[in-house]
This record gives structure tokens, C-alpha cells and sequence, in this order.
């Protein structure tokens, strides 16, 4: 598990994971090309489907991050900070997983930036995977990370089912969960929401929620923070008094009911709970003809 580095000093444009401050978050200012498409309808129609509508929201986690290293896990929040990097986030970093650094390829559509059309990505940095460790331990990265099991603190299970010393099924481990929640902002995403993930107990904590991390201490736990958990209903965060889970937005389609039906614990639930954003036009057009031409997004949510 990596620890922050003592007594280091943040830089100006550094994340905030780095300078001990949140970015707010929910703030969204509507361009002339960040009109709300049409109403929800299935890939093949003209508005559009809940898996771009989660594309979106996950795109949106990284909103106001700037030069950090994106770090998706999965097929949709892949997509979302492609989608991201194409639009309202051009600094952040992307990588190909192995050794370098990727920008979109040339020329520009309407209303896009300049190289966000292009299915071609050009390497734009050398980044060996041993360098990863050193921005995870600066605070200069952001995850998207799956999920077993979650709870209303924000703890994740990553590792087993069932008890520790005889599990029911052995999963991944925690691999990089416990460095990556106390050293940089965390998001999750969960293409299934139900009560077996979202748990009033994970079997074991692999990622830290909030409750654990101010366990830590505030010198420890300076830099944690979850930011969002993005599902197939809805988009969580954890805005409240007590840092438990809130319903942030339901996706069109999806009633408060349905979440707090589909989690295991009770949830935090504001008097109105506003629909998820929807994609714009120019969204949906790089989303359906340049990242997932093959429709692969929707096969995430069957």
C-alpha cells in the first residue's frame, strides 16, 4: 500500500487530493452545445440509451479534475473519460494501460474542441506502468473502480465473498484499492445495482469508506475522498452530515423508489431528486460514431 509522501507541497493545478481541498462538485455550467438531446430511447433511436446516459454521468466524475491521470475500470467509464477528455476536461491524462500517455487524433466537428473527431489516438507521453505508483502516491490520478460489494460508507469489496479465511468465492484481492482511496479521489461504477452489492456490511474492506478514514485521522485521511458511485439507475454520492450515501440523481426512466429498492441499506434521499443529465448532441454523436461505433456499451448493462 503506497502512503502519502511527507511534507509535500502542492502546485498550482493540482488535484484536490493534493491540496486537502474537495472540488465542488454538481456544478455545471450549459454551453450553447450542452443542451439536453432528446428523450431516452434505445441506441438505435434518436435519444439516448440508459448506457449512454451512464457514459455521461461517469464522464462527469471527472468534471474540473484538470491534469490528472484518468484511471477507468470498464467499458463505460473507459467511454466516459474519453468522452470527457474530448469535451469539458481536455487536460486529463488518458493511457493505453501499458507505457504511453493517448490524445485523440485531428480535425474538430462543431462545437468540439480541436482533435475531437478522429478514431485514431496518437501517443502524446511515455508513461511506464512503475510511474503510475509515483502519481497515485502525489494525488495526481482519479479512479473509476468496480465494486463487489459497497456499503453506506463508501467501503469496497474487491477481494472475496463470505468470510475471510473460507470465502464463499475468492475474488480479485484488493489489489490497489487501499493506496488508491487514501491517496487520491476514488469514483465507482457498478453496471448492476442491487442489494447484494450494496450491502449494510462488505464481507472485506478493500477500498476505505469514510467511517474507516476518519479511523485514520485527519493527517492519514487528508487526501481521501469518494466522489461518486455511478450505477445502472442512478448517480451516489456522499454530500451528507454524516459522509453516508445519498441518492444524487436517478436516471430518466428511474424512480427514487427504484434505488432505494435495489440497496441494501437505507440511503440519503432528498426531498427532489433530479434526473440524471443527459447526453448532448455533439455527445452522442462522438459516443455512437467515434468511441463505441460497435455498440458494445450496451452489452455492460445486459
Amino acid at each position: 500500500m503506497t502512503t502519502p509522501a511527507p511534507g509535500r507541497q502542492p502546485g498550482p493545478g493540482l488535484s484536490p487530493a493534493v491540496d486537502g481541498k474537495k472540488a465542488p462538485i454538481g456544478q455545471h455550467q450549459i454551453s450553447i452545445h450542452e443542451r439536453p438531446a432528446a428523450a431516452p430511447a434505445s441506441s438505435g433511436g434518436c435519444g439516448p440509451s440508459r448506457a449512454e446516459i451512464c457514459v455521461v454521468a461517469c464522464a462527469e466524475a471527472w468534471r474540473g479534475d484538470g491534469t490528472i491521470l484518468a484511471s477507468p475500470m470498464g467499458l463505460i467509464p473507459t467511454l466516459g473519460a474519453r468522452l470527457a477528455q474530448l469535451t469539458f476536461s481536455p487536460g486529463l491524462l488518458l493511457t493505453d494501460g501499458e507505457a504511453y500517455l493517448l490524445a485523440p487524433g485531428a480535425p474538430a466537428g462543431p462545437g468540439l474542441r480541436p482533435g475531437a473527431y478522429g478514431a485514431d489516438r496518437l501517443a502524446e507521453g511515455w508513461l511506464p506502468y512503475r510511474a503510475v505508483f509515483t502519481m497515485v502516491a502525489a494525488g495526481l490520478r482519479h479512479v473509476m473502480m468496480g465494486a463487489a460489494q459497497i456499503d453506506r460508507y463508501g467501503n469496497q469489496n474487491i477481494s472475496c465473498i463470505g468470510d475471510w479465511a473460507r470465502p464463499r468465492a475468492q475474488l480479485l484481492g484488493v489489489r490497489g484499492a487501499p493506496g488508491n482511496t487514501v491517496n487520491h479521489p476514488v469514483s465507482y461504477w457498478v453496471p448492476r445495482h442491487s442489494p447484494r452489492v450494496f450491502v449494510e456490511r462488505v464481507d472485506m474492506v478493500s477500498g476505505i469508506g469514510y467511517d474507516r478514514a476518519a479511523g485514520l485521522g485527519p493527517r492519514a485521511a487528508r487526501f481521501h475522498e469518494l466522489r461518486v458511485v455511478v450505477t445502472n439507475l442512478a448517480v451516489l454520492d456522499f454530500q451528507t452530515a454524516d459522509r453516508t450515501m445519498r441518492l444524487r440523481s436517478a436516471h430518466p426512466g428511474v424512480t427514487a423508489g427504484d434505488v432505494i429498492a435495489a440497496t441494501g441499506f437505507p440511503l440519503a434521499v432528498p426531498d427532489e431528486v433530479p434526473a440524471t443529465r443527459q447526453p448532448t448532441a455533439p455527445e452522442l454523436a462522438l459516443i455512437r460514431g467515434h468511441l463505441d461505433p460497435a455498440g458494445l456499451r450496451d452489452q455492460e448493462l445486459a
